[in-house]
């Protein structure tokens, strides 16, 4: 360390700040009439005033149509799924060895129960042939729009479990 470093501050950090060469001077009068027309435009609201709420007005009825469209798509597609689940559950059931007459119905119907509300008014049917099962279930889908369902119809198939010879 130097002994320059240890020492009080130098002559040059005592001096005050250079001023810049066009402080002091008036702003010109050109820029002060644009700085008020910028503050009347901000403050005084002009032509343009309460514009922004009948824009709003305009826009927000499409964009809460789209909101419940996207909903009501959605729960369509729940609807479908759950349905198309209840089925496949019914197939499994009624496919096994030597399962009793009812029972794909039955679990379907338990499926639909544990599932929710996404299907209104669901009916189930399988049917049975000697190498095959299919188990359909039918409804509509959840409103969230009033009057507003659509119709939701799913099938299901599989091959009936038995015995063969090799």
């Amino acid at each position: 360390m130097s002994r320059r470093d240890r020492t009080a501050p130098t002559a040059r950090s005592r001096r005050a700040p250079r001023r810049a060469p066009d402080a002091g001077r008036a702003v010109p009068a050109r820029l002060r009439a644009a700085g008020r027309a910028a503050h009347h435009r901000l403050t005084a609201g002009g032509t343009d005033r309460g514009a922004n709420p009948v824009e709003l007005a305009v826009v927000m009825p499409a964009v809460l149509v789209l909101l419940f469209g996207s909903v009501q798509i959605a729960a369509w597609f729940v609807a479908r799924s759950t349905a198309m689940h209840a089925a496949q559950s019914g197939v499994n059931a009624q496919r096994v060895l030597e399962a009793p007459a009812g029972a794909g119905e039955a679990r379907a119907k338990h499926f639909l129960g544990a599932a929710g509300d996404w299907l209104v008014g669901a009916k189930t049917t399988c049917a049975t042939t000697a190498t095959e099962v299919t188990c359909t279930v039918t409804g509509k889908s959840l409103s969230v729009i009033p009057a507003v369902r659509f119709d939701v119809r799913q099938t299901a198939h599989g091959t009936v479990e038995r015995w063969t010879t090799p």
